[in-house]
């Protein structure tokens, strides 16, 4: 690839990050406010925090846009070692909520390590392969170290515990050896080793499994490990093609658990029909769209493998949490990039966004 000249960021690109972050706050109020008012007396309580998210994020992706994209390969090791760092503070001394020890409680925002973690794996995975190409169809000079952070990173995020986060990023790493160059029989290989180790923690934790089991039969226990699909399944199907109105959501009143967060795309579809749901689904798809095209245009390999890496990261994330709330994927426990609530991973994927930008400042004709 040559290299390119400098010329605007993609317009498209920042449109539909800029929409999805407005389409975020608007329903992050809506889904949270009533849950809001009876924890806090306060119903923008949620909204603020995610202001500041937005503030943060939006600061850090004009930065990074602004900063030369090949000097992220200089700092990829150090990124991945700054990440390992990250998750084994959260390890040992987290906020611990529902169980789990995901955050570090900066002040004004908490910070998810493992956010942070799938950025430098795919940093450091692009970097690698970028340096190397040639290499990355061997195993024991190529595939084998993206691989190691890879499966590091995931035994880290494992321990906290968040399946939903562990998975994503196995998908993302998988979907960008292959753009990498990596045999296709090597992942296949791969994949057939991991399964029965992902069986292996499934099985382990019985929660996992309920999960699996409600998901092929949530009317099974309704009352139960069926509830969470089946509100989310009556709050999109109550939608109907244009909605109950913004605001109108039933099932907000504590009916759908996690409503402002991992099922907020039920809310949304609620409240905004098909309609909604399908104009948040095209965001999202113009984002993938212009995400590997950036990819494609890029004028060196490090540029097309960290563009493959962070349009992934993002779309595969949404594709999960969206099968999930509609009954499509088993409850994992996943986000919805830009609309649900979460400070640290809007940060993240806005800085991800402004790597995206600078990428397509310097695409190839």
């Amino acid at each position: 690839m040559s290299q390119g000249t400098q010329r605007m960021p993609d317009v498209l690109l920042f449109a539909a990050a800029f929409l999805l972050v407005g389409i975020g706050l608007i329903m992050v109020y809506s889904a949270s406010s009533v849950m809001a008012l009876a924890e806090t007396g306060d119903s923008l309580h949620y909204l603020k925090r995610q202001l500041v998210g937005v503030v943060v994020g939006v600061i850090a992706m004009i930065v990074v846009m602004r900063v030369d994209y090949r000097l992220y390969q200089k700092v990829a090791i150090l990124g991945v070692a700054v990440a390992y760092v990250l998750l084994v503070v959260v390890l040992l001394q987290g906020t611990k909520i529902a169980g789990s020890r995901r955050w570090i409680n900066l002040g004004i925002i908490n910070l998810q390590p493992s956010e942070l973690a799938k950025l430098a794996l795919v940093n450091f995975t692009a970097a690698f392969a970028a340096s190397r190409p040639q290499d990355m169809r061997r195993f024991w000079k190529g595939l084998m170290w993206p691989l190691a952070v890879t499966g590091g990173f995931f035994v880290l995020i494992m321990l906290e515990p968040d399946f939903g986060t562990a998975v994503s990023m196995a998908g993302t790493s998988v979907v960008l050896l292959f753009a990498c160059g990596v045999q296709a029989s090597h992942i296949v290989g791969i994949g057939a080793l991991a399964l029965p180790l992902l069986g292996v923690i499934i099985w382990l934790e019985p929660y996992r499994l309920e999960r699996i089991l409600s998901f092929m039969d949530p009317w099974a226990d309704p009352m139960n490990t069926g509830w969470n699909i089946i509100q989310s399944l009556l709050a999109i199907g109550s939608g109907g093609l244009f909605g109950l109105g913004l605001g109108s959501s039933r099932q907000k009143f504590f009916y759908l658990p996690e409503q402002h967060t991992d099922f907020i795309f039920a809310i949304l579809s609620e409240e905004l029909g098909l309609l909604g749901g399908l104009i948040t689904l095209l965001l999202f798809f113009l984002l993938a769209w212009r995400g590997y095209r950036t990819a494609l245009k890029a004028p060196d390999l490090f540029g097309c493998f960290l563009a493959v890496g962070i349009t992934t990261m993002i779309t595969l994330q949404a594709v999960l949490n969206m099968g999930v709330v509609s009954g499509i994927l088993p409850v994992t426990g996943l986000t919805l990039p830009f609309i649900s609530f979460g400070s640290s991973s809007l940060v993240v994927t806005l800085i991800g966004i402004g790597i995206l930008l600078n990428i397509s400042k310097h695409e190839t004709v």
